[in-house]
C-alpha cells in the first residue's frame, strides 16, 4: 500500500496564462497590474500594433497628398513666370487651359446639394443598393453632378455653345455631305498650310470622333446644346463601366468602395461637356466588356469580347492617344490569365479598321501627318521641360488628392502584388493595385511622349478614370473626409476658372 502512494504522481498545478489586458480606449488609462520587468531592466522591442501602423499609414497619405498639392502650387507659380516672361506656354493659367474668373451660375446650388448628398450619403448606400440599382444611381450621380457643374458656367457658355467653338467638330459638319468623299480626302486637309485644312480638334483626332456629330445631325440632333447633351449623357456612363470592370477583375467589395469616388470627381468638369468624356466612356464600356468575357462572369462571352473588341476599335478611330488602351486591355488579360477573349476581341477591332480603311481613310498616314501639324502649331514652341511635369499636375487637378493619397498605397503595395501575381496566388487587392499600375504607366507612356503638351485635363480623361478608384484603399475612418475634399477642389476650380478646350 505504501509503495502505491509513493508511486502515486502529484496532481498537476492547474496554471493558465493570464488574458491579457485588453486595449485601453483613447485618453484611458491602462489597468494597473504588476510590473513585468524589474527595476532597472530595458524592455524588449515589440512590434508595432496595428493602430500604430494605421496611423503611420494615414500620415503617410497625408505626405502624399501634400506632395501632390505642392506639385501642382509649382506648376502654377512657375507656368506663371514663364507665361509672363516669353509667353511660351500658350495657356492663360498654367497648368490648366483655362482663365481666371471667379463666377457662379445656376449650376452652384445644384452642385452644392449633390456634393453634400453624395458625401454623406453616398458610401452607405454604394455598400447596401444591389448591384444592377447601384450601376445606375452611379451613372444618374455622376450626370447630376457634371450637369451642375457644367452649368456653373451658364446654359449658353456652359452647354450649348462648347462644341461650337472655332476648334470643334460642328463647325465643319457641312463638309460631310458626302462622307464617303471627305473620308477619301480627310488626311489631305491634316496640315496646317493645306487647303481648308480642319479646325484644331478635327485634324488632331481620327474621323470616328466628327463622323459621331455628323452621325447626330443626320438623325435630327444637329446643334451645339444637342451635341453636348449627348456627349455629358454618355460621358457619366464611364463611373458605370468602371464599376463593372472592377467588379470582374477584383471582387464587389472594392468596386462598391470605389463608386462614390467615381462619381464625385474632379474630372466631371471636363467630361462634361468635352468630347474626350465621349471617347472616355466608349473606352471605358470596351475595357469593362473585356473584363466580362476575360472572367467569363457573362453567358456568351466570346460575344462579348467581340463586343468588346468593337468599342476598342472604335476607340483608336476617335483619338490617336488611345492606341495606349492596349497596355489596359493586356493588363486584363493577364489579370484573368486567360488569351480565350483575344481572337473574338481581334476581330471585333478588325471589323473597324476594315470599314475606315475600305471608306478611304490611312490611319496611319493620319498619324504621321497628324505629328507634323501638332509642331506647326503651339506644341511647336511648349517647352517639354516644363510639361513633363506640369502635365502630371494637370493630372492631380483632374483626379483630386483622394486620388494621390490612394496610389501612394498602390505603390507601397506594388512589389507584393507583382511577386504574388507572379507565383499566381494573387489575391483581389493584388489584381486592384496592378490595374492601377497599369493606368499610371499609360499616363507615364502619354507623358513621355511629347505628344501632350498642355490640355492634359481633357486628353487624359480615359486614363484618369482608371486612378480614381485607388481611394478605395484608403481607411474607412476619414473616407468621407477625402471624398468631401474631391468636391472641394472640383468646386473651386469650376467657380474660379474657366476653363476650355
Amino acid at each position: 500500500m505504501l509503495h502505491r502512494l509513493v508511486r502515486r504522481r502529484a496532481p498537476r498545478p492547474n496554471v493558465r496564462a493570464a488574458p491579457p489586458h485588453p486595449e485601453p480606449a483613447p485618453g484611458e488609462q491602462p489597468p494597473a497590474g504588476p510590473d513585468p520587468m524589474p527595476s532597472g531592466a530595458c524592455a524588449p522591442d515589440r512590434p508595432d500594433g496595428p493602430r500604430r501602423r494605421a496611423r503611420r499609414a494615414v500620415r503617410r497619405d497625408l505626405y502624399a497628398a501634400g506632395l501632390a498639392a505642392l506639385l501642382v502650387t509649382a506648376a502654377v507659380v512657375v507656368g506663371h513666370a514663364i507665361e509672363s516672361a516669353d509667353g511660351t506656354l500658350r495657356v492663360n493659367w498654367p497648368p490648366l487651359y483655362a482663365r481666371w474668373d471667379p463666377h457662379t451660375g445656376p449650376g452652384t446650388p445644384a452642385a452644392l446639394c449633390v456634393a453634400v448628398l453624395v458625401v454623406g450619403y453616398g458610401p452607405p448606400l454604394a455598400a447596401r443598393l444591389p448591384w444592377r440599382r447601384l450601376l445606375l444611381a452611379a451613372w444618374a450621380a455622376a450626370m447630376a453632378w457634371t450637369w451642375s457643374l457644367a452649368l456653373v458656367d451658364g446654359w449658353h457658355r456652359g452647354i450649348a455653345e462648347r462644341l461650337t467653338t472655332r476648334y470643334e467638330y460642328l463647325t465643319v459638319i457641312d463638309r460631310f455631305d458626302d462622307v464617303g468623299a471627305a473620308l477619301r480626302g480627310f488626311t489631305g486637309h491634316i496640315l496646317m498650310d493645306a487647303p481648308d485644312n480642319w479646325p484644331a480638334h478635327v485634324a488632331g483626332h481620327p474621323p470616328g470622333a466628327v463622323l459621331t456629330f455628323v452621325g447626330l445631325d443626320r438623325a435630327g440632333l444637329g446643334g451645339g446644346a444637342w451635341a453636348a447633351v449627348f456627349v455629358l449623357t454618355v460621358g457619366t456612363s464611364a463611373a458605370a463601366a468602371a464599376l463593372v470592370a472592377l467588379r470582374a477583375l477584383t471582387d464587389e467589395p472594392t468596386a462598391r468602395r470605389a463608386a462614390p469616388f467615381l462619381v464625385l470627381a474632379p474630372a466631371a468638369i471636363w467630361m462634361g461637356v468635352s468630347a474626350d468624356g465621349y471617347f472616355t466612356a466608349v473606352a471605358a464600356w470596351g475595357l469593362a466588356l473585356l473584363a466580362l468575357a476575360a472572367t467569363r462572369t457573362v453567358r456568351a462571352p466570346r460575344l462579348t469580347a467581340f463586343g468588346a473588341g468593337l468599342l476598342l476599335g472604335l476607340t483608336c478611330y476617335l483619338s490617336y492617344g488611345l492606341t495606349l488602351y492596349a497596355l489596359l486591355a493586356g493588363t486584363v488579360l493577364l489579370l484573368a490569365r486567360t488569351a480565350r477573349p483575344l481572337p473574338p476581341a481581334l476581330a471585333g477591332v478588325a471589323l473597324v479598321a476594315a470599314a475606315f480603311t475600305l471608306a478611304g481613310f490611312n490611319w496611319w498616314e493620319g498619324y504621321r501627318l497628324l505629328v507634323e501639324r501638332y509642331y506647326q502649331g503651339a506644341a511647336g514652341i511648349r517647352p517639354y521641360s516644363y510639361w513633363v511635369w506640369g502635365n502630371l499636375a494637370c493630372t492631380v487637378a483632374v483626379t483630386g488628392l483622394a486620388t494621390a493619397a490612394g496610389a501612394r498605397r498602390a505603390l507601397g503595395a506594388a512589389p507584393g502584388a507583382l511577386a504574388r501575381g507572379w507565383r499566381r496566388a494573387a489575391g483581389p487587392a493584388d489584381r486592384f493595385t496592378v490595374l492601377l499600375l497599369a493606368a499610371l504607366l499609360a499616363v507615364a507612356a502619354a507623358d513621355l511622349s511629347g505628344m501632350s503638351k498642355a490640355e492634359t485635363e481633357r486628353i487624359w480623361l480615359p486614363f484618369a478614370l482608371w486612378l480614381l478608384p485607388a481611394a478605395a484603399l484608403l481607411p474607412d475612418r476619414g473616407l468621407r473626409v477625402w471624398l468631401a475634399g474631391q468636391a472641394v477642389l472640383a468646386l473651386v476650380i469650376n467657380h474660379l476658372l474657366f476653363t476650355g478646350w
